[in-house]
């Protein structure tokens, strides 16, 4: 057990023995400092769109289908030209080191061993390069909570087209913060030092609130930002906090590579649809023109499914994946991933689908409960 500023980090490596994701939170939570444990798990408000965002998930149903003459369901794809071994990828999320010592690299390991996507947060505990390098070369996204300082986004982006990473996620829909009510309950600060914010003049985040932290990100997000961030980058930017058609169709023309279907897991506009709930139409406007990512409240194998068949081309983990993280680092976010990869692979069985391209055409039944 490491301790930072009297926060007690964990530092296990271990392979997780899983029943099931839903069961790792109360495990987790036995691990995890109150504080921390809170700002992870917690939504805004009164936490209504969190648990939507589980309950859209039976707002459609899987038909099982039989003499379908497969066996042994593939999970491997290509998106955004990266061929990958699982459409399962990490989500965005900041302060890692909350529930590890080894933080986002220990994610970032686990993540490549299970052949998947990670997805690194501006807000992240170790450092882009850091973070990257812990990959060993497998492919990363690096996502910019956009700051009012222009020089202070050149220098992540710098330092991001640096390390390697293949494309940016622009977050779109955290121009302020959602009202958290775990943080204030727990009065909670970050204990922790965010790496990217200790080489610039925005402080190291460390004895400051969520608030206090995004007062410096940009309120003011636009269309052109979306254009500028790819000209300075020549990467493709994927604008993440997708709601609506109207908006999916906005991100694109100004210039977005991909858009990333997610209510920041209930953590933002409490009382907004379940990230579930908007898919279909989105993609449905989307077209395929670009790749579609879609989170929130992913926690079985037929979510996963049920994502892919209604739009998504990847789906992300947030939650579960830091809560394997506390209970056994590199190892424990491998065994999450592969986990629900091969929850996955049963679902596709039972459906009759061989590849994610066979479930991306599957027909689900749309009733409502």
């Amino acid at each position: 057990m490491a301790i930072v500023n009297g926060y007690k980090q964990n530092e296990n490596e271990k392979k997780l023995d899983i029943l099931n994701l839903p069961e790792l939170e109360e495990k987790a939570k036995q691990i995890i400092p109150t504080g921390g444990f809170g700002y992870i798990v917690g939504g805004s408000e009164d936490e209504w769109t969190l648990r939507a965002n589980r309950q859209a998930f039976t707002h459609k149903q899987i038909v099982p289908r039989a003499l379908s003459n497969i066996e042994k369901p593939e999970l491997d794809t290509n998106v955004f030209g990266l061929p990958l071994k699982t459409p399962i990828m990490m989500a965005p999320t900041a302060a890692q080191g909350l529930a590890h010592v080894e933080g986002e690299k220990d994610t970032a390991r686990g993540v490549a061993a299970a052949g998947g996507l990670m997805a690194q947060s501006t807000y992240s505990s170790t450092s882009i390069s850091d973070t990257s390098a812990a990959g060993n070369g497998a492919p990363q996204f690096f996502q910019l909570y956009m700051s009012k300082d222009w020089t202070f986004n050149e220098s992540l982006l710098d330092e991001a087209k640096k390390a390697g990473v293949k494309g940016i996620i622009l977050t779109v829909d955290a121009t302020v913060d959602g009202y958290r009510e775990a943080d204030i309950i727990n009065n909670f600060q970050f204990p922790i030092p965010m790496a990217n914010l200790t080489k610039f003049s925005e402080g190291d985040g460390k004895g400051k609130g969520i608030a206090e932290i995004y007062a410096s990100a940009a309120q003011k997000i636009g269309p052109d930002d979306v254009k500028r961030i790819a000209d300075y980058t020549d990467l493709p930017v994927i604008v993440k906090g997708i709601e609506s058609p109207e908006d999916a169709l906005y991100a694109i023309g100004a210039g977005a590579a991909g858009v990333y279907v997610s209510n920041h897991g209930g953590r933002q506009l409490n009382g907004g649809p379940a990230s579930f709930d908007v898919l279909e139409d989105v993609a449905k406007a989307v077209n395929g023109r670009v790749p579609i990512i879609f989170d929130s409240g992913v926690r079985r194998g037929s979510d996963v499914f049920k994502a892919l068949a209604s739009g998504a081309d990847l789906v992300a983990l947030g939650r579960p994946a830091i809560y394997g993280l506390a209970l056994g680092g590199a190892q424990g976010v491998q065994s999450v991933f592969e986990h629900l990869g091969d929850e996955l692979k049963i679902i596709m069985q039972l459906a009759g689908t061989k590849t994610i391209a066979d479930v991306k055409k599957t027909n689900l039944l749309n009733i409502k409960y």
